[in-house]
């Protein structure tokens, strides 16, 4: 036996042990780090959960593009406002047989203009509602004010010449002579 390896060995079998001991004793560490790791996650979530998140805005600007898009609709016209005016003409056409020729103008022609004022109405009005209901809201990008202020000035201008259009005040319906 040599004395150098008797003392080597010793020293070997103290330092695996205690390396031992201490990878044991930072693995039970570890697994309650762990628990106190998945308590602060939940923490953090929790916390998360309850703070207030900013609004993006995206919702509000999309209210301010539809209102926009109504509004020029209203002042165009759509395809529903031609639909429905045909369809009143149609109903005037067989209305208006037989009848007089003031009869038949209004049952063929002013009925099928007043529809198509009323449906253009309803796109300048819903026009309007949407976007008031956008500038009423709080904390919004300056470019969604913007846009829904465009949307509620077509959306009146739609609104004031749709009801002009069903009142007759631009063009009024011919006349027999």
């Amino acid at each position: 036996m040599n004395p150098r390896t008797d003392q080597i060995d010793d020293t070997t079998a103290h330092t695996t042990k205690d390396t031992a001991a201490g990878l044991l004793d930072d693995e039970f560490q570890d697994e309650a780090d762990a628990g106190s790791d998945d308590e602060r996650v939940e923490e953090a979530e929790e916390a998360e959960a309850a703070a207030p998140v900013a609004p993006s805005g995206v919702g509000a600007g999309a209210a301010a593009v539809v209102s926009a898009g109504l509004g020029l609709a209203a002042l165009t016209g759509t395809w529903v406002g031609k639909i429905a005016g045909e369809r009143e003409t149609l109903i005037g056409q067989i209305k208006a047989q037989g009848g007089t020729a003031a009869q038949q103008i209004s049952e063929i022609y002013g009925d099928a203009w007043h529809t198509t004022a009323l449906v253009n109405g309803v796109f300048a009005l819903l026009a309007l509602i949407t976007a008031v209901v956008v500038l009423t809201r709080p904390r919004r990008p300056a470019w969604v004010g913007a846009v829904a202020v465009a949307g509620a000035v077509l959306g009146g201008i739609g609104l004031l010449l749709s009801a002009g259009m069903y009142a007759d005040l631009f063009l009024s319906l011919p006349t027999a002579a």
